[in-house]
């Protein structure tokens, strides 16, 4: 049986108990855990009395580690990867080093395991059959021409979206897809603040634009009605 030189390992997007017990025991055996955030990390595994090396990789690194990396799993060391929250390559890094692991016949296996779309499709109401997943929305160049595309699109969308962008974000759905589109906006999912707010374009913005927002936003439209 060929060895698998990296794991993919899914951290809870907040609630510490959502990981899970494959999760902690791949972590507690391999040689090196990938992060993208070793502070954070660290949090976790110490949490979890896993002490194991750490070392950073992500998106302003990548490029440069990726080769080493690749030739230390070729010579038999066992690595996971973590993201700060969520799953590895799901609009975090990750894709570069499966890419590689692949080129190079390195087995590689992908563990399920939290990530924040799915809770906040599902509590969105709206239909979950066909959706499509878009990410973060680029900060200029493009995100109004993105937006006028997606307001035709009869799927639902999905959308992350940091805090202090929510309102504006909003606003720009409202002015491609009409005030009258039903949103839904979920935040601090699994944690003690946790909210969903679902409703018209204009109520979801309304009801943002009177608050702080804090907490990682996930955006969930109802795709276009005939």
């Amino acid at each position: 049986m060929v060895k698998t030189s990296l794991y993919l390992v899914p951290t809870p997007i907040g609630n510490l108990g959502d990981i899970t017990l494959r999760g902690l025991e791949i972590l507690k055996t391999v040689d090196t855990i990938l992060a993208e955030d070793t502070r954070k990390s660290g949090i976790l595994l110490k949490h979890f009395e896993i002490n194991k090396p750490l070392q950073s990789f992500h998106i302003f690194n990548e490029h440069k580690i990726l080769d080493g990396l690749i030739k230390r799993m070729a010579d038999g060391e066992v690595m996971a990867m973590v993201s700060d929250a969520g799953t590895p390559g799901i609009s975090d890094p990750g894709f570069l080093l499966v890419r590689e692991c692949l080129k190079a016949e390195l087995k590689m296996e992908t563990l399920p395991g939290a990530t924040a779309f799915v809770p906040a499709l599902v509590n969105s109401g709206f239909p979950t059959d066909r959706f499509v997943f878009e990410g973060f929305l680029p900060h200029k160049k493009g995100r109004q021409t993105l937006l006028k595309r997606l307001a035709e699109e009869d799927r639902t969308v999905i959308l992350y979206e940091s805090p202090h962008r929510l309102v504006k974000a909003l606003e720009q759905i409202m002015e491609c897809m009409g005030p009258d589109r039903m949103v839904s906006v979920s935040r601090e999912l699994t944690k003690i603040y946790e909210e969903t707010f679902t409703g018209t374009a204009s109520e979801v913005h309304q009801h943002f634009s009177q608050k702080e927002v804090k907490g990682e936003i996930v955006i969930v439209i109802d795709g276009k009605r005939e």
